[in-house]
């Protein structure tokens, strides 16, 4: 099984890991495109007016310029630690213990808008930037991302893929129809979907997993150990989809 999860706006600064090594990453077919993207923000970054303007920050987030500037020579942090906010938080990877880390190693795609997908333990710098920018020098990100993501996921042949990303990252590289795959919604009990209750309950999952680290190889033995753990997951009506019910 892979669990793909979406990137946070807000993310840890600093870090203790070698500078960013594209080749490193997992998925590396993905490493020209993601080269592209990294000189881009580097590029514009040299331009704190127009820094700001295409990625819509306030005065206030002036100072996340220089980790664009910065990209290719700042320090590095396994992604899973690097992101904070609501998801990240309830995850807590940095309190798991070695074995529940090293399973989110192997079975964690985290989907960061520069890089696409990277393993939670890939070390990546410090970043701004959004699903939705448009970005000079790059062709849209959903047009310059989409393709080759659902190419290089279809060559990892995953059993089963967890996909807990928001709709806008889901853009930048939808799960290939060969793969069996199953999207994640988060509701209540009436089935109201949720939206800070969402990236919990998304964290708290993922988390669930990785110290269990269940042998679910498919919908259905992610189903049987939910059901063990007291977890409730549902198939929704729509094909593809799943509901992950939380209490309101």
């Amino acid at each position: 099984m892979k669990i793909l999860l979406p990137p946070s706006e807000t993310k840890h600064p600093g870090g203790s890991g070698a500078p960013l090594a594209l080749e490193a990453l997992a998925l590396p077919d993905l490493a020209s495109r993601r080269a592209e993207v990294v000189d881009a923000l580097v590029s514009l970054a040299h331009d704190p007016a127009e820094s700001k303007r295409v990625l819509k920050l306030s005065d206030r987030q002036l100072d996340e310029i220089s980790h664009n500037r910065t990209l290719r020579s700042a320090p590095t942090m396994p992604a899973v630690d690097r992101y904070t906010g609501v998801l990240y938080d309830a995850l807590d990877a940095a309190s798991l213990s070695a074995p529940a880390r090293r399973w989110l190693g192997a079975h964690v795609w985290v989907h960061a808008a520069p890089f696409g997908p990277v393993g939670a333990l890939d070390g990546i710098p410090s970043y701004r930037l959004a699903a939705g920018t448009s970005l000079p020098g790059v062709a849209p990100l959903r047009r310059h991302w989409a393709d080759a993501v659902r190419a290089v996921i279809a060559q990892e042949e995953p059993d089963f893929v967890l996909d807990l990303r928001s709709e806008a990252y889901v853009a930048l590289g939808p799960v290939p129809a060969s793969v069996p795959s199953a999207y994640v919604r988060v509701v209540t009990e009436q089935g109201r979907a949720l939206n800070h209750f969402n990236k919990k309950a998304k964290g708290e999952l993922v988390r669930a997993l990785a110290e269990d680290r269940p042998r679910a190889r498919g919908l259905r033995g992610l189903e049987t150990w939910a059901a063990s753990s007291g977890i409730l997951i549902r198939r929704a009506e729509e094909d593809g989809v799943i509901e992950l019910v939380v209490a309101s």
